[in-house]
């Protein structure tokens, strides 16, 4: 029978408890309240579902987020484990271009992207030279979308490569010589060890194109997602309440998603063992 110190405990744990009430729980239950301070009073919660504004940000933002995080989560995968079983000149530079974008914050990103595809873009320069016609797209959800994958990509191929360099190759080797092709053995074999990793990174991925405000704001001409609805009700409107009550509810849907990819994680996390 173990024994506990549970004086010692808790000395240990009123540090992280006091840290985890100021900085969380207060905030966010000031900030519950203050959402339904309003004038429609615990009703402006559902304002996501009834204004049909609200209503089709969040669902602009949750197909964003999601596009973004499978398109991610491809890419870094192919990449990762190309990084990590191969061997060339020039790997760790790669790697440290892949990983750049750690160091931007989202409205540097923004102003590449509009760099990239904005008025005076390259991809305008040249479309018109070829073509007679600019192609500019920066300010639309597929800018926004290319922004958030650039700063998703180094936070999944990190998480990925790290759970590839703990791959078991006698199991592919084993199928191989059983006449596996390799799409089968990438099937049975590679996906399912990844999971564990292919999950924990999917869903901060999608966390942060959820939350992500830097680049939607640099970006904001035709774009209407939840982060800028936020900030349009609490600046322009002084809808101080809605934007709280909008706030709630994006910090719910994300904290379901990580709580769900935890979960799944936790269920799947002996496949790469």
């Amino acid at each position: 029978m173990k024994y506990y110190d549970y004086p010692k405990l808790f000395v240990l744990a009123l540090p992280v408890a006091i840290f985890f009430v100021t900085f969380f729980i207060v905030p966010m239950v000031q900030l519950a309240i203050v959402g339904a301070s309003g004038d429609s009073g615990v009703s402006s919660y559902f304002t996501i579902v009834n204004t049909p504004r609200h209503f089709e940000s969040m669902l602009a933002t949750l197909l964003l987020s999601i596009a973004v995080t499978f398109t991610a989560l491809v890419i870094s995968t192919t990449a990762g484990l190309f990084l990590v079983r191969n061997i060339f000149p020039g790997k760790e530079i790669v790697l440290s271009i892949l990983t750049f974008p750690l160091a931007f914050p989202g409205v540097v990103i923004g102003f590449l992207i509009i760099m990239l595809a904005g008025r005076q873009g390259l991809i305008g320069l040249v479309t018109k030279a070829l073509l007679g016609e600019k192609t500019v797209f920066a300010y639309s959800m597929l800018g926004l979308f290319f922004g958030y994958l650039y700063f998703s990509i180094p936070r999944v191929i990190l998480t990925i490569m790290a759970a590839a360099e703990k791959l078991d190759k006698s199991l592919e080797e084993a199928a191989k010589s059983l006449g596996a092709p390799p799409f089968r053995i990438v099937i049975d074999i590679i996906i399912p060890a990844l999971k564990p990793g292919l999950i924990a990174s999917g869903a901060i991925c999608f966390a942060t194109s959820m939350g992500a405000f830097g680049t939607a704001f640099t970006l904001a001409t035709n774009i209407d997602v939840l982060p800028m609805t936020i900030y349009t009700e609490f600046t322009l409107n002084a809808n101080i309440a809605g934007a709280a009550s909008l706030s709630i509810v994006l910090g719910l849907v994300t904290w379901i998603a990580l709580f769900i990819s935890r979960s799944l994680s936790g269920q799947t996390i002996a496949v790469s063992g």
